[in-house]
């Protein structure tokens, strides 16, 4: 316990962090998705499209990967997003907001409906060639969720934003497992052979108590090629290398006192008796070794999501945003009644409001799972509503789910359109809620 206390105590600064960047990050995201819609509609609708379609070339001899700029996002850029993902999941498990079952059976309940009832709502309409699509509605945007929260400011009870993290969460982990075994294209047996050897080696690492991350993102790299090697979608390679980080740090809490205790002495002794002007040697020497001290004490897991959680929400997202969410209306020649669309909207809007809301009003009405008392049922559907707003894995599902371009570009418009509403019914319906309560 002592050995994880820096740890949880960073783990909370982490969270912080990340409600806070992604609150922001979210109204980033929502910039640029408006950018791509507007160049996609605009008389730079050709420039736009020649960028997306711009080819990559990397490689060596006969180890070449030649991808558009597009597919380089999705495949490659994307990467990072699921390795924040996956460090997110194995955080909130052992040590975090999915550590205690208690706490978090009652939103991973929710989660849980939130994803069954949507996938129900799009199979109704698409029982025969479409129904790979079922994926679509069930993601969360926690990035758009949260900036809309933050537009209500202190209004929203710290324990409602946990709430929509922990589902979100909740609903990450369901999104990667339908991702692994429902959009994998042909599988390269020599592919899945040397992924699983990278992956062993990668497991190998964190039992071996390796804590350097260098390591790590070196087999990393070459996971990635084998999974795009393998057939099997590279989302996947993010999450794996995420599950392998180590969360104990190199040195006890207690250890890490004794050593800063020792070292700052040692510092303000020579402080004391020095003659010049600025640092001697031997402090510059001192501040080294604290540096390295400081950290052994990290966890290597919660150092490495604290460091990219801003590259993730303030690069890789909007980036991924303008290369996908830039649609042409001309050229979207399927009806919004299409039952593509009317799935993926009807299950956003209605599915995910009422799956989160119903799960977790039976769980607890059966106490399978109890609601915390900060919470009100009028706030838990309010977040419900904001559960709708599908966006990033939503649009990120879509374009691996259909190999048609135009039921890929209906169904990037009825996220887009979905999200829009959800968003729309959920800013309203705690605006009305909050307003009158005054929290």
């Amino acid at each position: 316990m002592n050995r994880l206390s820096f740890n949880r105590r960073r783990m909370f600064i982490t969270i912080r962090k990340l409600i806070s960047a992604k609150s922001f990050g979210g109204i980033i995201l929502f910039l640029s998705a408006i950018t791509a819609m507007y160049l996609a509609n605009s008389s730079y609708a050709k420039y736009y499209f020649e960028l997306l379609n711009t080819p990559f070339i990397t490689g060596f001899s006969e180890h070449i990967l030649n991808m558009d700029a597009k597919t380089w996002v999705n495949d490659g850029l994307m990467t990072i997003f699921f390795l924040l993902a996956g460090l997110e999941i194995k955080r909130g498990v052992l040590i975090g907001e999915l550590s205690s079952m208690r706490l978090a059976s009652f939103p991973i309940i929710g989660a849980f409906g939130g994803m069954i009832i949507p996938s129900l709502i799009y199979i109704s309409f698409n029982p025969n060639d479409t129904i790979l699509g079922f994926g679509i509605p069930m993601a969360t945007d926690i990035a758009f969720a949260l900036a809309i929260l933050l537009l209500f400011g202190n209004r929203i009870h710290i324990s409602l934003k946990l709430f929509l993290v922990t589902l979100a969460v909740a609903d990450d982990i369901g999104a990667v497992l339908v991702i692994s075994f429902f959009y994998t294209s042909s599988i390269n047996m020599t592919g899945i052979i040397l992924a699983l050897i990278t992956t062993i080696l990668l497991v190998l690492l964190n039992r071996q108590g390796i804590k350097a991350l260098l390591p790590y993102m070196v087999l990393g790299f070459l996971l990635w090629n084998f999974f795009h090697l393998s057939g099997v979608h590279t989302s996947i390679s993010g999450i794996i290398i995420a599950l392998t980080i180590p969360i104990t740090s190199s040195i006890k809490t207690k250890d890490f006192i004794r050593r800063m205790k020792i070292r700052l002495n040692y510092f303000e002794k020579i402080e004391e008796s020095k003659n010049e002007k600025g640092l001697s040697s031997k402090q510059i020497g001192i501040l080294d070794v604290i540096g390295n001290t400081y950290d052994a004490v990290q966890s290597p897991l919660i150092r490495l999501e604290h460091n990219i959680i801003p590259i993730t929400t303030f690069i890789v997202l909007p980036i991924f945003a303008f290369f996908n969410a830039g649609v042409a209306l001309s050229n979207v020649s399927m009806s919004l009644l299409h039952p593509v669309s009317l799935g993926i909207i009807l299950g956003l809007t209605l599915g995910k409001p009422l799956g989160i809301f119903m799960a977790v009003y039976l769980a607890n009405y059966f106490k399978i799972a109890n609601k915390p008392e900060s919470l009100r049922w009028v706030d838990i559907f309010g977040v419900s509503l904001l559960g709708g707003i599908g966006f990033t894995m939503s649009i990120f599902i879509g374009s691996v789910a259909f190999s048609s371009n135009e039921l890929v570009d209906l169904a990037k418009l009825s996220v887009i359109i979905a999200s829009v509403i959800s968003a729309l019914l959920g800013v309203t319906w705690l605006y009305i809620h909050l307003k009158k309560t005054n929290i």
